[in-house]
Order: C-alpha cells, then structure tokens, then sequence
C-alpha cells in the first residue's frame, strides 16, 4: 500500500519503517522506468531545493541536480564558501532563513547533528547527502541495485568488507537489518562499528528476520555471499592515517580470491565511489609513489571483471534520490 511520507526528512534509515523503505525502493523503481520510456512526470515543477555542500561531490551533487531537473524542480548549489553556516551565522539560524526560501534542504558535510539541527529547524523536508555517521542515500541505491540483479533483498547475503565503522558501513547494516538481509561486516577488530549499533541492528533483526555478523575473519565472513561492497580505506578529511589504514586493511582488499571465497560464480560487486583501483588519479599515483600500492581496497581486475555493478549502482544514486524528493515533498 502507498505511503505518505509528505513533509518527512531523511536523516538515517533509522527512521524509516521496512515498509517505508520498501515503497521508496518500489517508487525508484517506477520512476527509473518512466524516465527510460521518456513517460516521467514533473511532480516537484515549481519546487525550490537547496544544496549544501561542506564535502564535495560528484554522485550526490549530479544525481540531485539531474533529479531536481527531471522532476521540474529548481536545484541551488550552495557550497562551502557560498553560505555562512556556522561561521558567522548559527544552523538554526541558516535553516530558519533556508525554509522560508526553500521547499526542501540536501546537506551533504562532516557532523551528523548539522542536518539534524537543518531537520529541527527549516520546517522543510531535510535530506542526509552524507555525514560521518550516515549515508542513506547510497543505501538505497545499493539495494535498488542488488534488486535489479538479485531480483530480491530478502535473504541475501551481502558482506561489507573494510573500515567496518565508516558511514557506508553503518547504513548498510541499518538497512539491511530492516529489509531482512543476512549482512556481514568483515573487518579488523579495530575497526569493528560501535557496540550501541550492532545491539540496535540485532534487535530490528529479530523482528524482521535479517542476520547481522560483525567478524574479522575473510574466509568466513565472506562465504556464501551473493555480494561483496567495500569503500575507500580513507574516508574525506582523515587522509592523515592513509599509512595506519592501509596496514590495517591490506589483507582486506576484494580481489578475485576474495570472489571464488563466496562460492557465488554469480557474486556482485559494489562500491559506493570514488574508488582507488589503480593510478589512473593524483591520489591514486601519489599513493603508489609513496607505498608502492597501484590498487587499494580493490584491485582493477575485480572493479572491470563481469561481478561489478558499480556504475548501474551510481546511476541509480539518481532513480533513489528521486524518489525521496517526490515521496517527501
């Protein structure tokens, strides 16, 4: 049955029921289709939505942009030097100003409680780009994606494999424990997600019949695995412990042994991107100069083998995103 999700943020997948996420994933869905048949309607025409970068994009920026353009709304980039938020005016104070302007609010930057106070105080739609804590968004294109090619989400098996506390992590295991997923995290013990999440997932597992498996164990963690994800080592603003990471996570790089780990011929692979699978970037070449690394949390032969999805699963970063707007506007 439909949903009105009208006037709702999107903060974390924490606050949407498994039937809310599954209508967003059937609305994704239906206008992905309406947009390949050229059948889409401009449901947002006349919408205002502002776009607040502090963390520069190219999926989030271009899918909300393309979005925004498709629906028939208006979309204002607004980048770090362009406002002042909480340099010489409050958030609450920028969200005030933003909701009497503005139908809806994307903010994309470093602390998780910035779009909750945008969210408190802008008495519009607010939708979470990407924070240190959550990345819902991308979420819901992963899973789009996993259904285009799974033709299911329930009962898969999906390990995350890497930086097991990182933003990407902790939303795939959010929303896989409420869409009934049998989700790994396959990490280094140092890098394992907070005790208070995994306890918080395991509970909504229970009801929904979802499985969640924190291990640092490759072999096990891996097996039986319809699909592998992994993320960048380094997440934007901690290049300091490139050096720490990499010795923390080379064993942890999804390679074809890793593939024929899962048992799974058909296995996919996604990345949330950008990914460092060879030297073809500045960084990229200026990683290989300093540690002799040419490939990092995967190497190039898996990232452009048959297993990889990961740019169905970028362009569907349009298709989701789309559907939240409609959905809460």
């Amino acid at each position: 049955m439909p949903f009105n999700l009208k006037g709702r943020s999107f903060l974390t997948l924490k606050d949407y029921t498994p039937q809310e996420i599954d209508y967003l994933l059937k609305l994704s869905e239906e206008l992905k289709k309406a947009k390949y048949t050229g059948t889409e309607a401009k449901l947002l025409q006349g919408k205002n939505i502002a776009l607040i970068f502090e963390k520069p994009s190219t999926r989030t920026r271009c899918a909300f942009i393309v979005a925004c353009n498709d629906q028939g709304a208006h979309a204002e980039y607004l980048g770090k030097g362009d406002i002042q938020l909480g340099k010489k005016e409050s958030v609450e104070d920028t969200a005030k100003v933003l909701g009497r302007m503005f139908d809806g609010i994307q903010f994309r930057g470093f602390k998780h409680q910035t779009v909750e106070l945008l969210a408190q105080h802008s008495g519009v739609p607010v939708w979470n780009g990407l924070t240190d804590l959550y990345h819902p968004t991308q979420v819901l294109a992963d899973f789009l994606t996993i259904k285009e090619y799974k033709g299911h989400l329930r009962g898969i098996s999906l390990a995350y494999v890497g930086d097991g506390r990182n933003n990407v992590a902790n939303s795939l295991m959010i929303g896989s424990a409420k869409v009934g997923i049998d989700f790994r995290i396959v990490s280094p013990k140092e890098l394992f997600p907070s005790d208070e999440l995994v306890s918080y997932c395991r509970g909504v597992a229970e009801e929904t019949g979802a499985s969640i498996t924190i291990i640092d164990d490759i072999k096990s963690g891996v097996k039986g695995c319809h699909a592998l994800y992994t993320d960048v080592w380094v997440s934007m603003g901690e290049e300091a412990y490139f050096e720490e990471r990499i010795k923390q996570l080379k064993d942890y790089q999804v390679n074809m042994e890793m593939i024929k780990m899962t048992g799974k011929d058909d296995c996919i692979f996604l990345h949330c991107l950008p990914s460092f699978h060879d030297t073809n970037t500045t960084v990229g070449q200026e990683i290989y100069e300093k540690y002799g690394l040419k490939e990092m949390e995967v190497t190039d032969e898996v990232f452009r083998s048959k297993h990889s999805v990961v740019f169905d699963e970028a362009e569907n970063r349009v298709h989701t995103i789309k559907a939240v707007m409609v959905a809460t506007l």
